[in-house]
Order: structure tokens, then C-alpha cells, then sequence
């Protein structure tokens, strides 16, 4: 699944390559993707601008003229932008005719992805319920303690959490952890107040890497847009066979129902 720095990375080329370029017709090839009416959603949609592009933890949010689109890519979404005439695949959901002739495709094999129409002055900060953003101050060492003093959970689980921070997932929550040393299955009333320092300048020290790197590319991160992340040669421990601080065997051990890779020697 897409995380922080791959959304990020998507949102980030989009907003340099389709900047107020008007939606002259949107086709649903695929109704599920739409949460509400497909035909309403196309409609809606028909003379709108892509004016701004933000992103709140692993959604796409487009401000158009007077109207929120909000995507969120799941396991395998991703967007194309070809032209027309170029053959269509089985697994392209939506299809955003834009003023300058090129199509924006949205293709999605495992067909999890979803989009969804919001009022215009939706407020993100409150958004799904999402924690704070990594990058922001609320994001803190205080704020860390006060969420595992009524956590009896993994330390993995508390960073997939997305109500605790908005955008970790299996990938970085693994990297975080190795680079702080602790055992992704620890459990968060056994970490000290030194590890709460670690875990939050860790996260984002690793997310500003891997956002530089373009994210992390591991099966099918890409599309037409040109993006493959390179993240995935800085990675110490995720998917890894030996630890690539110091050499001992990767071990993975599966808490909450996610392959989590940790090294033995260096994470205690």
C-alpha cells in the first residue's frame, strides 16, 4: 500500500503536471471506486479546475473550483496520464478528460481504491479521524506519551494506528523502529522517555529521506507519471535478509496480522 512518502511523491508530480487543467468529461468505468453516485460524480465534476493539491495522510485531496475530490489509493492505485487514443487496460476505473487533450487515468488492479466528493471547506484537521501529521509540532514527544499511557499495544501497532499519526505503514513503521532500536512487538507501556524522542524525530527523519528518494518501490509503485521510488535501497530491515547495520539475519514475526522485519541483535 501507498504510504506518507509515496502519496506524497504522487500528489507532488501531479500538481506540476495537471495544474488548472479544466475536467471536460469524467468517465466510471467501475461504480465501486466512487463513494456515492457515479453518474453525480462525473457530473459534478464536468468544468471543474484542479486549482491546489494537498495531502492528509494517505489521501489525495484536489481543491477544484467549489469542490473537494478526495482519493485514496489503497493497495494498488495509481494514476496514468496518457492520451486518449492510448489502449485502455481492464484496470482503469476513472477517466478525467482534461482540456489540454491528455486523459488522466486511474488504475487500481485490486480495485480498493476509492473517491469521494467533499464540501469545499471540509475540515482536514479533523479529517477521518486522522492523528496529527508526522511533520507537524502536535506531533511530539508529550503527544507520544500521553497516547501510550492508555495503549497496551505493539509499538508496530500503535504506528499503523492512523488515529495516532496519519500516513505510517508497513514499510516505514518497520524502518522507524529499527532506527530507534526497539522490537516492533514491545509493548508501548515498556518504552522510555528517551524512545519517545527517538520515535518522533525517527519518523521524520525517515519520511523526509524516503520522500527525497521519490518513496519506496517494492512491487508495482508506479505509472505513466514517471515515478519509481529508491527508498527501498536505504532500507535496514523491511523485506531485508541480513540487518543493514550489522550483518546478523532478519527475523519476521507477524503482529496484528502484518509481516513485521526486525533484527534480533540491534532492536531489543
Amino acid at each position: 500500500m501507498p504510504e506518507l512518502p509515496e502519496v506524497e511523491t504522487v500528489l507532488r508530480t501531479l500538481e506540476k503536471q495537471i495544474p488548472d487543467r479544466r475536467i471536460d468529461l469524467v468517465t466510471v468505468r467501475f461504480a465501486r471506486t466512487i463513494e456515492g453516485d457515479a453518474d453525480e460524480f462525473a457530473q459534478k465534476l464536468q468544468g471543474q479546475h484542479f486549482r491546489s493539491f494537498v495531502r492528509r495522510g494517505k489521501y489525495l485531496l484536489f481543491y477544484l473550483d467549489d469542490i473537494l475530490l478526495s482519493v485514496h489509493l489503497r493497495m494498488e492505485g495509481k494514476f496514468w496520464l496518457q492520451n486518449p487514443d492510448e489502449p485502455l487496460d481492464r484496470h482503469m476505473h476513472v477517466l478525467f478528460d482534461l482540456d489540454d487533450g491528455r486523459q488522466l487515468r486511474f488504475h487500481d488492479t485490486r480495485k480498493f481504491g476509492r473517491m469521494e466528493l467533499l464540501p469545499y471547506d471540509t475540515d482536514l484537521e479533523h479529517f477521518h479521524d486522522l492523528g496529527p501529521e508526522p511533520f507537524d509540532e502536535a506531533f511530539s514527544p508529550a503527544y507520544v506519551h500521553s497516547c501510550i499511557r492508555r495503549k497496551h499495544v505493539p509499538l508496530k501497532s500503535l504506528l499503523l494506528d492512523q488515529h495516532f499519526v496519519a500516513g505510517i505503514g508497513n514499510i516505514y513503521a518497520d524502518e522507524i523502529l529499527a532506527a530507534c532500536g526497539l522490537r516492533p512487538g514491545r509493548s508501548c507501556q515498556r518504552i522510555t522517555k528517551q524512545n519517545e524522542e527517538q520515535i518522533v524525530s525517527e519518523t521524520r527523519r525517515i519520511l523526509k529521506a524516503a520522500i527525497a528518494a521519490g518513496g519506496t518501490t517494492i512491487r508495482s509503485y508506479t505509472s505513466s507519471l514517471g515515478i519509481t521510488g529508491l527508498f527501498q535501497t536505504e532500507c535496514t530491515v523491511h523485506t531485508m535478509k541480513t540487518c543493514g547495520r550489522c550483518g546478523s539475519e532478519i527475523r519476521m514475526k507477524r503482529i496484528g496480522g502484518r509481516s513485521s522485519y526486525y533484527c534480533p541483535h540491534c532492536q531489543k
